[in-house]
């Protein structure tokens, strides 16, 4: 299995939704107790009570009222709604590769004023709390590199500011929500696990900048909604999955995007033109398909290409743009095609049948040259 980390190109934007505007530190000036933490008190030492194992003794400081003295956990002064100053309340939670083992527990959710809850690396298993859904300031919840189970986590789309939602490298298993793509979410990173099923029709109502759906289990086609997806998505993969059908005509909208990557899986048929119009396109990867017919003219003209792959297809014919690439310190492989006169590719039998010759993917004929925006 193809470990998405391996791609140069992954996640190349960090997202840091909450620390525009809020402060967080460690620092208490009261060391005592105050009233405004004692939720807080009792929702972290639930917590440390259901952790079984924690070999870096990560949380031997969690002792005491003063919760912002604990590792991992950080605070921001607060105001009232008069806008007077306030005790400092929990607004983080950061222990990424403590390789702590337990659960969640539901007394998390009286962490209201929390933002951030960054978990990867862990051994956390189990389920996510009911509870979550009341986590009423939380823009981040990551939970990757754990091993969470189950079906997917429906109570995270009940959290009502959440952006950033990255639950990889887990055991979820069993289909995605409908609602999952109706939520204001911007990253949704859902790759590694054991999902199932067809991705929603819903997947066009997305608002998202960065969709991860690699390395599951997914089955049918690739939604004709995806053409209704708004411009801010900039990286979709789909790799590694069990797809099948045709690319959709309506990708070409996303003029904006620079990561498409559908590879390793069971897409037949022609490309549609519109692929010629990914004018911001870096990485396009379409390897290790059931793909035919040739690659749109204008696709090895695109001024942003970084890598191309088209290998392990059955693609016939390539514009002598393709040859260019090279020049321009772009990446190209079309190796094991059916191009005529290219070295390396399948044998001739292999490309007597082509896989998914009836199938019929929906390509708009251009009597003039294709008109992009």
């Amino acid at each position: 299995m193809k470990d998405v980390g391996s791609f140069h190109f992954f996640l190349r934007i960090e997202v840091k939704y909450f620390n525009e505007g809020i402060h967080l530190s460690q620092s208490n000036p009261n060391p005592g107790a105050v009233p405004s933490q004692s939720s807080a008190y009792t929702a972290l030492q639930a917590w440390k009570s259901a952790i079984t194992d924690d070999p870096s003794g990560i949380l031997k400081n969690w002792v005491g009222p003063n919760v912002c003295s604990y590792k991992g956990i950080f605070c921001s002064n607060s105001q009232d709604y008069m806008g007077n100053p306030t005790d400092p309340v929990v607004t983080g939670i950061d222990l990424n590769h403590a390789n702590l083992q337990g659960t969640l527990v539901k007394e998390l959710s009286y962490l209201t004023d929390v933002s951030l809850i960054h978990l990867n690396t862990n051994r956390f298993s189990g389920i996510i709390p009911q509870t979550f859904r009341d986590l009423s300031s939380l823009v981040e919840l990551d939970l990757s590199n754990n091993h969470f189970s189950g079906p997917f986590p429906t109570t995270v789309l009940f959290i009502p500011n959440l952006l950033y939602l990255d639950l990889r490298f887990n055991s979820f298993t069993g289909p995605i929500p409908e609602d999952l793509f109706n939520r204001k979410l911007d990253a949704i990173f859902l790759n590694n696990n054991q999902f199932d099923g067809e991705l929603p029709q819903s997947l066009g109502n997305s608002p998202a900048s960065v969709i991860n759906f690699a390395n599951n289990k997914f089955t049918g086609n690739i939604p004709f909604s995806l053409g209704y997806m708004g411009p801010r998505i900039k990286e979709i993969l789909f790799l590694n999955n069990e797809l099948n059908g045709c690319i959709p005509e309506g990708v070409g909208l996303w003029t904006d995007l620079q990561v498409l990557d559908v590879s390793f899986n069971s897409l037949m048929g022609h490309l549609p033109d519109t692929l010629s119009c990914l004018s911001g396109i870096e990485v396009l990867n379409l390897g290790h398909n059931k793909l035919s017919g040739d690659l749109p003219d204008l696709v090895c003209s695109l001024r942003n290409l970084v890598n191309l792959t088209l290998a392990y297809n059955f693609f016939s014919e390539l514009s002598q743009d393709c040859d260019k690439l090279p020049l321009r310190n772009v990446g190209i492989d079309f190796s094991l095609n059916c191009i005529p006169g290219r070295q390396m590719q399948r044998p001739q039998p292999e490309c007597s049948v082509i896989p998914g010759g009836s199938l019929s993917c929906l390509r708009v004929p251009a009597v003039k040259p294709l008109v992009c925006g």
